[in-house]
């Protein structure tokens, strides 16, 4: 109560004080709610203290009340002018991303909520939309740039404000001087690409002095390769001259070049740096193997009149679904190989889901999306499923919500050919298991005779910490009679 009250007293002193400079009577306080509604909404604010006393708040005090409450205020204001646009946060954890391709250029118009461009965090690749509708005034970072969270990605121009001609005196009142961006509009008054800069800066050419070719008199990587010929720079306009335009290099070489024998730094980006986290986590923790051999001859059987069956148009039926489906009913039997491990406080959470992600190798690097609640799925909706996060992958268009929450991870390897291998943990997950190709092999058979048999190899790596061999293996045997005698999955099945 006592608190309470000084609380009263300092913000009646400070009405006093502050909004009524004018006025003789006491004024009532303005609840916080009320204040934030009203100065989120306009610049020039008109607030009645009292039934009939208003008070006209001047622009100045508006910003230091908005300050008080929320910075997210201010980005609610209507704004006239340039106004930044920041990489705003990706993901939880998430500092930085990788910007892949603008889908504007400098002057266009832009529409609220139209797509700018998009990045690639080490867990999804997301579109940047705006939020704002005007033009776009300065970009600020090429394509393959890495972009840290809060970074400006360009500048617009909103309401009324008209884009002047890009400018070295233009430029210098958009940009603070101790700012360093990515990528500059101009030097020196001459439009050109950080790219085509770095390609003058490399053969020694002042870039002022070449005569631009391209749009308002942009200098192109053709203008600077013309001049460098015409000043003697170089003798030959076959030798190789490479530019950085976000691309992959171009090449004019000459046949009479010796090969290029040396090293290339490639910079990781996107899943591939996420993977170097991830591993060199996993390989901290005591790990251990179980491989079995477990004989397909009616799975492939099944998959065969599964396939013939098929009354859905665009769905094929492989082996994967159905492993995937034995495996859930397996991991119902023995939930602690469905579960993560919390090494600060040494608790395990048995995972109620079974989420089960489904390595994949992408062009942009290995990804593990998931299946959500496989025991709840058909194997037909696990196959649409899976077909799904596959054509995301390829295209890489997976969201954080495909790629987050996994219980356990399976690796097909066999996909590619090889026959067993030895997975290392997708942490916090305590268990991944390497499918290897199914292969015909010869058996024996009880009176001798020698068969052929379909055997797949699986290779089960495991927690040390929290699973033991025994555990392991059971849960195996459980997972190996569901995939040899699919009978009793059908049993089983909810």
């Amino acid at each position: 109560m006592i608190g309470r009250r000084v609380l009263q007293t300092r913000a009646l002193t400070a009405g006093r004080r502050w909004l009524c400079p004018y006025s003789s009577s006491t004024p009532s306080p303005i609840p916080a709610e009320q204040s934030k509604r009203q100065f989120s909404s306009y610049v020039k604010a008109t607030t009645a203290l009292t039934s009939n006393n208003p008070v006209n708040l001047n622009i100045q005090f508006v910003k230091n009340r908005i300050k008080l409450f929320s910075s997210n205020a201010v980005a609610d204001l209507p704004t006239d002018g340039i106004v930044e646009v920041p990489l705003a946060q990706t993901g939880e954890g998430i500092a930085e991303c990788e910007l892949l391709k603008w889908f504007v250029q400098e002057g266009d118009e832009v529409e609220e909520f139209q797509p700018l461009c998009e990045v690639q965090s080490d867990k999804a690749t997301i579109e940047i939309t705006s939020r704002y509708k005007g033009r776009v005034a300065c970009i600020l970072h090429d394509p393959s740039s890495i972009v840290k969270v809060g970074e400006t990605l360009l500048k617009m121009a909103v309401g009324d404000t008209q884009v002047p001609p890009i400018t070295t005196n233009v430029l210098e009142k958009l940009i603070p001087v101790d700012a360093k961006p990515n990528r500059d509009t101009t030097t020196g008054g001459v439009l050109s690409t950080p790219a085509v800069r770095n390609l003058a800066k490399e053969h020694g050419i002042d870039i002022n002095a070449v005569q631009g070719s391209g749009k308002d008199g942009r200098v192109l990587k053709e203008d600077v390769l013309k001049y460098a010929v015409q000043k003697g720079i170089v003798r030959d306009p076959a030798v190789t001259l490479t530019a950085n335009l976000g691309e992959k290099s171009c090449s004019y070489a000459s046949p009479n070049v010796v090969e290029n024998n040396e090293d290339t730094i490639v910079q990781l980006r996107g899943f591939q740096r996420t993977m170097v986290k991830t591993m060199s986590m996993a390989a901290r923790v005591p790990h251990f193997h179980y491989v079995e051999e477990i004989n397909c001859d009616t799975l492939a059987e099944l998959k065969a009149s599964f396939q013939t069956n098929n009354s859905e148009p665009g769905i094929k039926f492989t082996f994967l679904p159905i492993l995937i489906k034995s495996l859930s009913m397996a991991l119902s039997k023995y939930p602690m190989v469905n579960s993560c491990f919390n090494e600060e406080s040494l608790e395990v959470i048995l995972r109620g889901s079974h989420n089960i992600g489904i390595a994949m190798a992408t062009p942009n690097g290995l990804v593990v999306p998931n299946i959500k609640n496989v025991q709840s799925l058909s194997i037909l909706e696990i196959t649409k499923e899976l077909s799904r996060l596959q054509q995301l992958a390829l295209d890489n268009k997976l969201n954080p919500a495909d790629i987050s929450g996994g219980t356990i991870t399976l690796s097909n390897i066999g996909a590619i050919g090889g026959k067993f291998g030895a997975p290392i943990l997708n942490l916090p997950e305590v268990a991944i298991i390497a499918i290897g190709r199914i292969q015909k092999l010869p058996q024996f058979a009880d009176d001798g005779n020698v068969y052929p048999t379909s055997v797949m190899t699986v290779n089960i790596g495991a927690d040390h910490r929290v699973l033991d061999g025994a555990t392991v293996a059971r849960f195996c045997n459980e997972w190996k009679q569901f995939i040899e005698k699919p009978e009793l999955l059908m049993l089983h099945m909810k």
